[in-house]
């Protein structure tokens, strides 16, 4: 891998102005919570849904940290959920091969598209965080995760100042439809948002996403993506597969800001 590329002087700056105007660009969308489908109900929701995204980045500082666990507090085990295993041959040689060859591309409003291959990824400072996962479903647990902050492959990759949501591409399908999801800067940028390649120390089982998945720390699990393969930058959600900013999103009405 070649030498970090290091950020542009003032970066940090126009980080800060870019970040104020996409925080106030992700309190006006998002989609709309499952209730009525009547105009008003959808109305109403899209209300509530603002009111929640302001309230929780008002009361909590957009930095507030998700609680850490200690090691004795992991769960015995951390189910798979949605999908747990990919049929797909190209991806069961690659999980058979140790995912050698596979690569995250980093693309979009960038300065610097990436392709980073998994020792790239290891070459990075790491962070582990152990942290609760809650499911909309209504389960919980407990895992110990590992990997880089995705700010830093971010800050490598060189953000545009037109980029306002960062996408997440991944390698499972689920009804036919590719699974992705997305963050605006705030949570991008949040300490606890890691690429993650290790569950309580050990590389990702494929039920669990590998060999890397998302962890967006103050957000519900459907906002954690697995398989991933891509990251990209862009303005908006205009020209993304279904328009709201994740499957979910697009195809049963779940809010796009999940917070917990």
């Amino acid at each position: 891998m070649s030498a970090p590329i290091k950020a542009k002087p003032g970066m940090k700056a126009a980080f800060n102005r870019r970040t104020a105007l996409a925080g106030l660009a992700a309190l006006a969308t998002g989609a709309c919570s499952k209730i009525a489908e009547s105009d008003t109900g959808r109305a109403v929701a899209k209300a509530a849904e603002g009111w929640h995204r302001g309230a929780h980045r008002t009361l909590a500082s957009r930095q507030a940290l998700a609680r850490e666990f200690t090691r004795a507090e992991r769960s015995p085990t951390f189910k798979g959920n949605g999908t747990v295993r990919i049929a797909d041959e190209a991806y069961q040689a690659a999980l058979e091969g140790g995912f050698t060859d596979w690569k995250l591309e980093v693309r979009g409003l960038v300065d610097t598209p990436l392709s980073l291959s998994m020792d790239d990824l290891r070459s990075l400072k790491q962070r582990t965080q152990i942290t609760r996962h809650d499911c909309v479903e209504g389960w919980s647990a407990i895992g110990e995760w590992t990997g880089p902050q995705l700010s830093d492959v971010l800050d490598m990759a060189k953000l545009q100042e037109g980029a306002n949501f960062i996408v997440f591409r991944c390698a499972d399908t689920l009804s036919g439809g590719e699974y992705y999801e997305s963050v605006d800067m705030i949570d991008a940028y949040h300490p606890q948002t890691i690429i993650a390649h290790m569950l309580n120390g050990e590389p990702l089982p494929q039920k669990n996403g590998a060999p890397l998945r998302m962890r967006i720390e103050r957000q519900l699990g459907y906002k954690h993506p697995k398989y991933l393969t891509a990251i990209e930058a862009v303005a908006s959600f205009d020209d993304v597969l279904g328009g709201k900013g994740g499957y979910w999103e697009d195809r049963a009405d779940y809010q796009w800001y999940a917070g917990i």
